[in-house]
């Protein structure tokens, strides 16, 4: 299930770059936000019923990111706790950079789980512009959406891809 969502991940995100370096409608933005995280959310509740608390508990994260970007543009809301949230999610994507889902202990450094530690700290970056823009009320202008494009291209949509052809390194 891993690979389907982060096809859809890496789709919002790319689509959430463009739409920023684009000025597009914010409405326009929320509809994908909206259909990525209503399928995150029922993907890890699944996961929840299943006993898979660790994968749950990390898609989660995603999944109501992406309904909370949604909620905002739809009813303009302030952002000012969804940067607490993108702080504490950011603050979390430290120690699961370096965990195995697995066996929940400290990674070795395998080919695949580097892929891991990279793909977790540069969405972890991503997470620490929403805290820096919406709460310290910093415009990091261009630079969000391009990451946000990096991150959708090589953190999601092609580790993703590569997992429902079950070519991505483990």
């Amino acid at each position: 299930m891993l690979g389907v969502v982060l096809l859809y991940v890496g789709v919002v995100l790319i689509l959430n770059g463009i739409a920023r370096l684009c000025n597009v409608d914010q409405k326009s933005m929320a509809v994908f936000n909206v259909f990525t995280g209503v399928l995150s959310f029922v993907v890890n509740i699944i996961a929840v019923v299943q006993g898979e608390y660790f994968a749950a508990g990390t898609g989660l994260l995603f999944g109501f990111t992406y309904l909370f970007i949604a909620a905002r543009y739809i009813f303009n809301l302030d952002g000012r706790l969804y940067g607490w949230y993108c702080l504490f999610v950011a603050i979390n994507t430290i120690p699961l950079a370096f965990i195995d889902p697995t066996t929940f202990k400290f990674i070795d450094f395998t080919v695949g789980n580097i892929y891991w530690v990279i793909i977790w700290l540069l969405w972890g970056l991503l997470w620490l512009t929403g805290f820096i823009e919406l709460v310290m009320k910093k415009d990091l202008g261009k630079f969000v959406g391009y990451l946000s494009v990096i991150d959708g291209i090589f953190t999601a949509w092609i580790p993703g891809f590569l997992l429902l052809i079950n070519m991505f390194p483990k």
